[in-house]
């Protein structure tokens, strides 16, 4: 299983898994069926339509299939279809999503990786680059990861059955934004589901840090208690 450790805003690094190299050719190889079926059905209608269909009338209808992958990745926050039904997805190496200019880069080196090359350049370089990244990727500063590890952390996943007297530690947790807790709650998560202490740790000092307090508790301890103070103080 193959990893990229990114830092995000609030300088706390996560790891996320990368999409194996399987995962990427399968995703392509249904967008290919995909549109090959779809400019098949297309061709296919004008036909039955009685229109005819030349060499050059082909070729022009191939245009807008081009765009394809740039029109998905756009507007569906890096995802083909094919990426979908595999769940992975193209984020920047700092997690966060790409822009428009990341997008056109990724879809222009696509045309000479994958149209030129048959694919091979994009394999060849996402083996020995070490980050998942086909060289439309290095250009675009993008990467593509397995979505499972992209999700939004949801509280109720990690604080349930809340006290209706709940008593307040940490009275400075309501100065946190919920980027902030978003980040301790993906953390908790990391921790959770590996073992990995690290993320807990960083973000633990980052929230002493910014609230400018001290704490006894277990790093773990600390900020689960975080995150309860500030629903209850946010909530009232």
């Amino acid at each position: 299983m193959q990893r990229i450790r990114v830092r995000t805003a609030q300088n706390v690094e996560i790891a996320y898994e990368l999409a194996s190299i399987g995962d990427r050719i399968v995703a392509f190889l249904l967008d290919i069926i995909l549109v090959g079926f779809t400019y098949m059905g297309v061709t296919s209608l004008l036909s039955a339509l009685n229109i005819p269909v030349t060499t050059l009338f082909s070729y022009i209808l191939l245009i807008p299939f081009m765009f394809y992958h740039l029109i998905m990745e756009l507007f569906f926050q890096g995802q083909s279809i094919g990426k979908m039904i595999l769940k992975i997805k193209v984020v920047m190496l700092d997690g966060s999503q790409p822009s428009l200019g990341a997008y056109v880069l990724r879809w222009m080196f696509r045309l000479f990786e994958i149209g030129a090359t048959t694919g091979m350049g994009a394999t060849i370089t996402i083996l020995i680059n070490g980050k998942g990244q086909r060289l439309g990727d290095l250009a675009a500063g993008t990467t593509v990861v397995k979505l499972q590890q992209n999700k939004t952390v949801k509280r109720h996943e990690l604080i349930k059955n809340e006290e209706v007297n709940y008593q307040v530690t940490f009275n400075a947790a309501d100065r946190l934004a919920d980027d902030d807790i978003a980040v301790v709650l993906e953390a908790l998560k990391l921790y959770k589901t590996s073992g990995n202490r690290h993320p807990v740790e960083v973000t633990e000092n980052k929230i002493k840090e910014i609230l400018s307090i001290n704490s006894d508790l277990p790093s773990v301890s600390f900020l689960y208690t975080i995150v309860r103070d500030y629903n209850h103080l946010t909530s009232r």
